[in-house]
């Protein structure tokens, strides 16, 4: 075929491409759905002129269109690698585990119950084999999630839909795809009917082999990207090249699933690429991946769709038949999974509440598209397949993809309207009329600075100050008189106004570079996580994700285990630095919010909800500062060492500033620009290196500062030290319970806890020891200990406390004194401290 030929051809494509997003904006539909009919009257088009007597001047544009090289493999290794890979880098993963449980059963359970119910159904109205109708419910199980993603973007859909139905169309590829390879093997010819057997004995392979080649891919092309640290080029380059490499490694090499592939290596990317990339590549690949997605994206949906007339050419009155049964078989699959499953899980408490509105979304934005006709073009390329199973493989399929595309596509934005999913909550409503207000407010500051600074006519500024302030003023009152919003809505919105610029001054931190890229993802999930607690649970959902990102987690308490238990201290000296770094992070965000409370919220809302918010803010800041003293006086001096990083990159900061401005003010050239930026780059690169924690836990540091060793001996100490063991608490951990035994006694470093006994409450802090009056008393007491805040706790069992006591009179008067303050005499257990051995 001639080369000019099918550059003028693949060139007019991609003029067609640009042409269908703003048509398909113009028209409100789906600029997938205007693709796909766009490449349909093509193929059209293409076999008319091909065919008809009327003229043959055409005739070479028609052959170029009809003979591009469009084969399965193309869409397979080519597009689809780059789409999964796109969606896995803009994947918000801490965001997505909140409705795990909903996402894997869309993206696993309903794909094998769709697959059973249209391949047992086929089986029941068709003639065709069991396998054969496996197949076609394996091609037609997956959903293509860029028509429903683009409504949502145009319109004001809640986030939380718009993940779960991303989530599952990224994940259901690769269960559809592994089922659409284990049923290609049973449709050949001499190929026996597939057992369940066969199917459990193949999947370990494709899923496990799958993502240990990602994973392994990904780790390696990050190292080597990290070592190219001052080429960006290189790294984007590398980037490019890994999923088309792991695709092909795991499909031909090791005989994985090449989509688990792409997946796992594009979720290791998401997770380790902000903290090992400078903060410019990663914001530079990530632009790159969506260009690349957006044309993969386009292309792969109209040279698909160029293909349905050809494919169309042989249907059959039976096969219309056949393509209602597909139809009725995938809804009811889906009304099997959204309205029986999921009901289940949460009466379960496996899952979080999906709203009966977001199922509904959900069952008809369950759109097929250029997956489901590649796997199917597959079908029909193979030799070894069956005539008439690949005719009705690729009707069908074509068939139940143009239904989805054309009917639930074009009708999907009225669905949203009708269920009211494209409006504003009440509470959110409330929320845009402050932000108008607020916005107003620094409007109008800033305009009168400007007027001022260019002298205007003093009339022209007085009559424009008045319109503006009439605005203004029913912006305001819009604001502060709404009759649908409560006193507790109005400290909704408040916090989540500050979460929101609490979100925005870490973006702000990160491009200043005084926040590592590192800590970005962390920081920002968080605020994501308070903006969602603030807007779903209010002022306790709010303060509930304040205390859970201070606290300690299962992964951390996983790696404290390894480090006692097996002495892997590689996870903990990790996990422990990064949480060093980002109480940091949080304190030095927390500190620009209160300024924002001040300017901004007290405005609009009045002192009471701000002194409120200031009230709730100290708090976060004291837990924060409690967290970060015990890990200061667990590991001294390393938050200076992490203090003073921070001095030194807003110290080249603010140099890069300076440079920027000499550049652009003409007193430096481009020359020694370059120059001074290549210095500060090298510097940069050096300050941004974390310094080395030494995660042995210093026990005998933490036991000198405690008044009641002050009359051990450094060799006392030192051996008390080795008896010693830590513990770490959350907020809300019960330490001891009302009903158990005491057998050890507690040393708090850092934290603070409260006992209960007898209706009466005792708080205890820093330096402060619990359990030993129960010990002393033999039990006797009936205490119950519960931490108020993240503690590091140092434990000491019972005999050793005993022989302590004995030889320390310090230890002594304060068990006393501990005594005396809960109104116990000492003669309860005077004895048991003079006999100990």
């Amino acid at each position: 075929m001639d080369i000019v030929m099918v550059t003028t051809v693949i060139a007019s494509l991609f003029l067609v491409i640009g042409a269908s997003e703003p048509l398909a904006a113009r028209l409100r539909l789906p600029f997938t759905v205007i693709l796909a009919v766009v490449g349909i009257l093509i193929g059209v088009a293409a076999l008319f002129f091909l065919r008809t007597d009327l003229t043959d001047a055409l005739n070479p544009v028609a052959e170029a269109i009809l003979g591009l090289p469009i084969k399965s493999n193309v869409f397979l290794y080519v597009f689809l690698p780059t789409l999964l890979f796109q969606a896995t880098l803009g994947m918000n993963l801490r965001r997505m585990i909140d409705d795990w449980v909903p996402i894997l059963t869309l993206a696993v359970v309903a794909v094998v119950v769709a697959t059973l119910s249209v391949g047992y159904a086929l089986s029941w109205a068709s003639s065709l084999p069991l396998a054969a109708c496996l197949l076609i419910g394996a091609i037609v199980s997956t959903t293509d999630p860029s028509a429903v993603v683009s409504i949502f973007r145009s319109i004001s859909a809640p986030r939380r839909l718009a993940r779960i139905i991303e989530g599952e169309s990224l994940l259901n590829d690769a269960a559809a795809i592994a089922l659409f390879g284990l049923f290609m093997g049973f449709v050949m010819l001499g190929a026996p009917n597939p057992t369940l057997s066969d199917a459990l004995a193949q999947f370990p392979l494709l899923i496990i082999g799958g993502a240990l080649i990602g994973w392994l891919a990904t780790r390696s092309a990050v190292w080597v990207m990290a070592a190219f640290a001052r080429y960006e080029l290189a790294q984007i380059s590398i980037s490019v090249a890994l999923p088309y490499l792991a695709y092909i490694i795991a499909e031909q090499s090791v005989g994985a699933s090449g989509v688990i592939a792409v997946v796992v290596a594009g979720l290791t990317l998401n997770l380790t690429g902000p903290g090992r990339l400078p903060p410019q590549v990663w914001v530079n690949l990530r632009e790159v991946w969506d260009l690349l997605a957006h044309w993969a994206g386009a292309l792969i949906f109209i040279l698909a769709a160029l293909l349905i007339p050809r494919i169309l050419e042989e249907v059959r009155i039976g096969d219309i038949v056949l393509i209602g049964v597909v139809i009725l078989a995938a809804i009811v699959a889906r009304l099997l999974i959204l309205y029986g499953l999921f009901p289940l899980l949460t009466l379960m408490r496996l899952s979080p509440v999906v709203d009966r509105r977001y199922r509904v979304a959900i069952l008809w934005g369950g759109l097929r598209g250029a997956v489901t006709l590649a796997l199917a073009l597959a079908v029909t390329e193979s030799v070894r397949v069956p005539l008439e199973t690949k005719r009705v493989v690729g009707i069908l399929a074509t068939g139940f993809t143009l239904f989805t595309l054309i009917v639930q596509g074009m009708t999907l934005r009225s669905v949203i309207a009708w269920l009211g999913l494209d409006r504003l909550s009440p509470i959110d409503e409330a929320l845009s009329r402050q932000v108008v207000a607020v916005a107003l407010q620094t409007v109008r500051e800033d305009v009168a600075r400007t007027a001022e600074n260019y002298d205007l006519t003093h009339d022209i500024v007085r009559s424009e100050a008045i319109r503006f302030g009439e605005r203004l003023d029913v912006a305001v009152k819009s604001a502060e008189d709404s009759a649908d919003i409560l006193d507790r809505d109005r400290i909704t919105l408040g916090l989540i106004s500050l979460a929101g610029f609490e979100r925005d001054t870490i973006l702000e931190r990160v491009r200043e570079r005084t926040i590592s890229a590192r800590m970005a993802e962390q920081a920002l999930s968080r605020a994501d996580r308070l903006i969602e607690a603030a807007r779903t649970g209010g002022r306790s959902g709010y303060q509930r994700a304040a205390r859970q990102s201070v606290a300690y987690g299962y992964g951390f308490r996983a790696a404290v285990m390894l480090h006692s238990s097996l002495g892997i201290s590689a996870p903990l000296v990790r996990m422990t630095a990064d949480r060093f770094e980002e109480l940091l992070s949080q304190r030095l965000i927390m500190k620009d919010l209160g300024a924002f409370i001040d300017g901004r919220i007290r405005r609009i809302h009045g002192r009471r909800l701000a002194d409120l918010l200031h009230e709730m803010l100290a708090r976060r800041i004291e837990v924060v500062e409690t967290a970060l003293e015990g890990l200061r006086l667990q590991y001294p001096g390393y938050a200076e060492e992490l203090q003073r990083r921070f001095i030194r990159r807003t110290a080249l900061r603010l140099e890069e500033r300076e440079y920027t401005a000499m550049r652009e003010d003409g007193v430096i050239g481009s020359e020694v620009y370059t120059t001074l930026m290549q210095d500060v780059t090298a510097r940069r690169a050096a300050a941004e290196s974390r310094p080395r924690l030494d995660i042995a836990l210093q026990r005998t540091e933490l036991l000198r500062r405690y008044p009641l060793f002050a009359d051990l001996d450094g060799a006392a100490l030192k051996r008390l030290g080795r008896a010693f063991k830590a513990r770490y608490v959350n907020a809300g951990d019960v330490i001891i319970r009302k009903d158990s035994t005491i057998k050890r006694v507690f040393f708090i470093a850092s934290g603070a806890v409260e006992l209960t006994s007898a209706g009466q409450s005792w708080r205890l802090g820093r330096g402060e020891m619990f359990g030993q009056m129960a010990i002393l008393m033999r039990n006797r007491l009936r205490t119950e200990v519960r931490a108020i805040a993240p503690s590091l706790l140092l434990v000491l069992d019972e005999d050793r406390f005993r022989r302590l006591l004995s030889r320390s009179e310090a230890l002594q008067t304060a068990v006393r004194d501990s005594a005396e303050k809960r109104g116990i005499a000492p003669e309860a257990f005077l004895p048991d401290m003079q006999d100990a051995p």
